[in-house]
């Protein structure tokens, strides 16, 4: 898939969803609810103050009708009513509302009652960059702060999942550094070299993985070749791996503020893939991440 259109094309054929929301009183939550909803992607069970629901899905014109509503006490309360939905078989999806991320994963998490698979938790954001022929995958700049390198492996596995969601079958994979060579000096250079010797050696399977390298030569073919850089991924990256969440976050947000490019975010890893965006990014990217969501869950 090359573009938001084709997931949500694709994403109409395998809905509805079960989608559990927790806190679900937020108007842009409502608004990319009541567009999924009207392209058949979601059946939402909406939790939280159920006065505040009725009141806000008034007025932005949500229809209440045929969804569920589960009132809770507060927004922790929220968000494990939420994950039991999922882990009950009740819903196949769960989302953010106006919540704390942390909070809700502090449900996800939960050694009894949450969604632990024993693999980690990391978000992914994919982004429909004016002037490419592909989708991009932006990971993790959003839960793993300094990440290891056996998280940053981790990190790869998990994205490489939504990557095959998305049709891209062996996806080539940048592993970000400031520059192209391997400094001992610079954490995320070193990094990125020991990931492309695990990738050739089988040890992270489905991509083709090649750092450091700099954001221009990963994305820009031109710029690799006047580098004089040779690899299989340089100008050809379909998932950039962040060396921290610092790089990550700023990556994603200045592509949408700055470049206004169309996005979706996920925490992948859980038993259920996760809608979680940014509180202040609009539906229009929340709706894309519901159907991201949708192809994941279907993978």
């Amino acid at each position: 898939m090359q573009s938001f259109r084709e997931i949500l094309q694709t994403a109409r054929s395998r809905g509805p969803k079960g989608i559990a929301v927790a806190a679900a009183a937020d108007p842009e939550v409502l608004l990319a609810l009541k567009a999924a909803k009207a392209e058949g992607l979601v059946e939402p069970i909406l939790i939280g103050d159920e006065r505040e629901i009725r009141q806000i899905a008034e007025q932005v014109g949500y229809p209440l009708e045929n969804d569920r509503l589960i009132t809770t006490r507060d927004k922790i309360s929220a968000a494990r009513a939420a994950v039991q939905e999922v882990a009950s078989g009740r819903a196949e999806l769960l989302m953010k509302g106006l919540i704390n991320t942390a909070d809700l994963l502090r449900a996800v998490l939960d050694k009894e009652a949450g969604l632990r698979t024993g693999r980690l938790l990391s978000h992914v954001s994919v982004v429909e960059p004016a002037g490419y022929d592909r989708l991009m995958l932006i990971t993790d700049g959003g839960i793993n702060i300094a990440p290891t390198l056996e998280e940053k492996m981790g990190i790869i596995i998990n994205a490489v999942g939504v990557a095959q969601a998305l049709g891209i079958t062996r996806p080539k994979v940048a592993a970000l550094a400031a520059l192209e060579q391997v400094n001992p000096r610079m954490p995320a250079a070193v990094d990125a070299a020991a990931l492309s010797q695990m990738a050739r050696r089988g040890q992270i399977p489905g991509a083709i993985v090649d750092g450091p390298l700099a954001l221009d030569n990963a994305i820009d073919k031109e710029s690799a070749v006047h580098k004089g850089i040779e690899s299989p991924v340089a100008g050809e990256a379909d998932i950039l791996l962040a060396p921290n969440i610092e790089a990550g976050n700023i990556l994603h947000k200045a592509l949408v503020y700055f470049a206004n490019v169309k996005a979706a975010g996920l925490v992948v890893g859980a038993r259920s893939p996760i809608v979680v965006t940014s509180r202040a990014e609009n539906h229009e990217t929340k709706l894309h991440s519901i159907a991201l969501a949708t192809l994941v869950a279907t993978r």
